[in-house]
């Protein structure tokens, strides 16, 4: 379709316009219109994409969140490696390294690079032609994580090179974060909507980055600083010093940190970190310390490398505050999971800059290994500036009247038994239907779509129904009527009917679904299907023994025990016995032992095979495809090994297709497979 000459040029104006005013919002803090003015040029930019679709471009500011909600991340292998850095505490050690720098470079004064230690998350985001084409996390140096989508709904990051004369590969590196003023208003609004508070910026960029939809990451609000490139393939990289790398980043409209600046010296250093310690609660970001880097590249190549981090760089970390305190009591916390954990309650005391009551203990094991009794003088230390922890207690002022603690051996919220499992360092409460404090996760479980399929019936609402104490265990779904429903917010009558009918149709389901909808500890899909087809019967399966359960296939000695645990439980039972007084039915049958199951299994299609699946099938979901193999007694997992006997490969499969093909394993498409099943 032809286009004039004006559209095009309308549109690429706006473009460049609205990319001009994302680079002085979000880079330079420095606005040049208001929001209002802003949103009417980008609703024009949408309308004209609207009306002509075809001119869309993956640069466009209106493609920030284009992307489908992921299943998983695929892996990216980084072309050059994304070293991390040594680390100096004390003076001493930054005199260390300085010497060293001189000696190996024969030379009587060093220049260095002094940049702020961000507190956030490396990632690498690669160019190509001037566009962005990839973002990955540092993940363990040599791979990391594509969150390509996730980085691309950050304004601080150009989706085009501000440039004429593009590089044809430019990889930049830099961390992201949130600043300190959109964590507090992320937190706030978590506090109204009842959920999750993040424990510091750091802890709510890496959840914000690691979404599987791109929409949740861009309500964020996360930013961006370069400081270093990887590979690139660019005439007009400087190649002279690191401090001239990031004037050309910052030509180019990534966000470089003001606090940057180029010193002569070991003690320039040690008064450039005074600076910027003294600086550090004014910044609108949190940094954890101060980078050292030799500024002229052929100096920095001189020095080369050692292990994983290279030797012409050094972090010099700020310590952690700490502060002494008494610990007045301990008590037991109950979470969403139903793990126990113990909290020190303070003496208050002030500490980095707040009042600090409470610190975490973390479980048992950490508590005897600190000795830590209650009535002791204990050191006090803000983790990454944030969370109180105990780090030592003073030994020389431990009270006489002293007091051990020990984990209670029940629920402190229920009452019901609290187990801690093999290789665990947590214990759990077993009260998973009717626990106070683990409600809301069992509900929302109960009801999910692979679980009892309650359509409708979301975690908002679940909410409501538990504050409003009109539920307290998923047998309580079954009495809820229509006037019920529509008395909650935001509920009207036409919507309460349909729940109430998607409640009555979820009474009809199967065995394998309602064990897995009871959220039984470690019993996943996979081994709520084993139980049913070896047992048949819920009965059967409540009266279970240890040692049987154990010869199922996915059931060990750890899986076993939760079982076990679970339905010794009354109020669990209990719980069970509503549901099926209210009508929740499915079909059983005498099940099969050990011996059936193994004879039965051996005439299975697909008995032994293990299988893969990618990508979209024509004519069927892959739950569809995964209940027809699992069916002919095939098994279906998450990723690709040497053992995997078939990878099901639909439309754009993912790395899971390019790791068969590099292992030989046999790919199979949609038809192939329905051929192995003989259907």
């Amino acid at each position: 379709m032809n286009h004039g000459n004006k559209i095009i040029q309308q549109l690429q104006a706006l473009r460049q316009q609205i990319d001009q005013h994302n680079y002085h919002y979000y880079v330079q803090d420095n606005p040049l219109i208001s929001d209002a003015e802003y949103d009417q040029l980008f609703c024009k930019l949408q309308q004209i994409e609207q009306q002509y679709p075809e001119l869309v471009t993956a640069d466009s500011p209106t493609q920030r969140v284009g992307a489908s909600p992921q299943k998983t991340f695929s892996s990216v292998n980084h072309q050059l490696p994304m070293l991390s850095l040594g680390n100096a505490f004390a003076t001493d050690e930054v005199e260390t390294f300085d010497k060293r720098m001189r000696e190996a470079l024969t030379i009587d004064s060093v220049e260095y690079m002094v940049e702020p230690k961000f507190d956030g998350l490396a990632v690498s985001l690669r160019y190509e032609d001037g566009l962005f084409m990839t973002g990955a996390t540092r993940g363990d140096g040599s791979s990391g994580e594509d969150i390509t989508h996730n980085l691309r709904t950050i304004k601080a990051i150009p989706l085009r090179l501000a440039t004429d004369n593009a590089p044809p590969v430019l990889e930049v590196r830099g961390e992201v974060l949130m600043l300190k003023a959109d964590f507090i208003k992320l937190n706030q609004a978590q506090l109204e909507k009842d959920d999750k508070l993040f424990a510091n910026p750091r802890n709510a960029a890496a959840g914000s980055l690691r979404q599987l939809n791109p929409a949740i990451t861009a309500t964020r609000r996360l930013t961006f600083f370069a400081y270093g490139v990887g590979v690139f393939e660019d005439a007009q990289m400087p190649s002279d010093k690191h401090s001239n790398i990031l004037q050309y980043l910052a030509s180019l409209h990534f966000p470089v940190a003001h606090e940057c600046k180029v010193v002569n010296g070991v003690q320039a250093l040690l008064n450039s970190y005074d600076d910027i310690a003294t600086l550090r609660q004014q910044l609108p970001y949190d940094i954890d310390g101060v980078v050292y880097k030799v500024n002229a590249l052929t100096q920095q190549q001189q020095l080369g490398f050692v292990a994983r981090a290279p030797r012409f760089a050094i972090a010099h970390k700020f310590p952690a505050q700490q502060a002494i305190t008494e610990l007045l009591a301990i008590e037991v916390q109950v979470g969403r999971t139903g793990a126990l954990t113990p909290v020190a309650r303070l003496k208050p005391v002030f500490v980095g800059g707040v009042t600090v009551t409470n610190a975490s203990l973390h479980n048992a094991d950490e508590i005897n290994r600190k000795k830590i009794m209650i009535g002791d003088t204990v050191v006090v230390r803000r983790a990454g500036d944030v969370i109180p922890e105990i780090v030592s207690v003073v030994m020389a002022q431990r009270p006489a009247n002293a007091e051990s603690f020990v984990m209670p051996e029940n629920c402190p919220a229920c009452g019901a038994k609290a187990r801690r499992l093999l290789n665990e360092t947590v214990a759990r409460c077993t009260g998973g239907l009717f626990c106070p404090a683990q409600q809301k996760q069992a509900m929302m479980h109960f009801a999910s779509r692979r679980a009892m399929d309650i359509e409708g019936l979301g975690d908002k609402l679940i909410i409501q129904l538990i504050d409003n104490a009109i539920v307290k265990t998923p047998a309580d779904l079954y009495k809820l009527g229509i006037t019920a429903l529509a008395n909650l917010s935001r509920m009207a009558e036409k919507s309460a009917n349909n729940i109430v009918a998607a409640i009555e149709a979820s009474k009809n389901t199967t065995l394998a679904r309602f064990i897995y909808a009871l959220g039984i500890r470690n019993v996943g899909e996979t081994t709520a299907k084993a139980l049913a087809q070896h047992y048949g019967n819920l009965d059967r399966l409540m009266h279970a023994d240890k040692e049987v359960l154990q010869q199922i296939s996915d059931v060990g000695p750890i899986v076993a025990r939760s079982i076990i645990d679970f339905f010794a439980e009354p109020h669990n039972r209990e719980v069970i016995e509503q549901l099926r007084y209210a009508g929740v039915h499915w079909q059983e049958d005498q099940g099969q032992d050990q011996n059936t199951a193994d004879s039965t299994d051996k005439n299975l299609t697909l008995s032994g095979k293990t299988f893969v699946l990618t990508g979209t099938l024509p004519s069927m979901t892959r739950e569809a495809a995964k209940a027809k193999i699992e069916t002919q007694g095939g098994k279906v997992t998450g990723s690709v090994s040497s053992k995997t006997s078939y990878v099901v490969a639909g439309n754009d499969p993912g790395s899971k297709y390019n790791k068969a093909l590099k292992l030989g394993i046999n790919i199979l498409d949609e038809a192939k497979l329905l051929q192995l099943l003989h259907e």
